[in-house]
């Protein structure tokens, strides 16, 4: 695993114990190309109300905002968890090559489920699926979310 993976990973971690600590899941995002952040994105559907506010796509909005929209084919998705079904739809969308996330979220990732948006090859204006490496900081994510777990049993 690239040292980078960790140094991204860390600040993803970083990002989703803000969301935490607002009553939010876990999840922290970033968009990285040629080694510089251009976006970040901190899980606020709770919260805000609005389903749409996933740290991966607050991360997507991020970058565009930054005026990033010609650099998204190049860049790297770093995120806490599986991007969601949603989510793998705007990375899709967007042509990012490459993503890196912590934990699996079986029934509505968009790589482990049964709909692999990530990997699927049936929408041709998609062009190739993207690297997926997962895996990366599990420990830590498996906690927080654990964390989160016990925050909705308490309430």
């Amino acid at each position: 695993m690239p040292d980078d993976f960790q140094y991204y990973m860390h600040q993803c971690l970083d990002l989703a114990k803000s969301a935490l600590a607002a009553g939010n899941p876990p999840v922290g995002a970033l968009i990285v190309w040629d080694g510089k952040v251009i976006g970040s994105g901190i899980e606020s559907g709770k919260s805000t109300g609005d389903i749409t506010n996933h740290a991966e796509i607050m991360a997507i909005r991020d970058a565009l905002n930054n005026g990033y929209s010609e650099k998204l084919h190049l860049a790297k998705l770093f995120t806490t968890h599986e991007p969601c079904i949603m989510c793998s739809y705007m990375i899709r969308h967007h042509k990012i090559p490459e993503i890196i996330y912590g934990t699996a979220v079986p029934y509505i990732g968009g790589f482990t489920s049964k709909y692999n948006i990530l990997s699927t090859q049936d929408v041709p204006k998609w062009g190739n699926n993207p690297k997926v490496i997962s895996g990366i900081c599990l420990e830590e994510c498996t906690i927080l979310n654990a964390q989160f777990l016990e925050l909705l049993s308490k309430s």
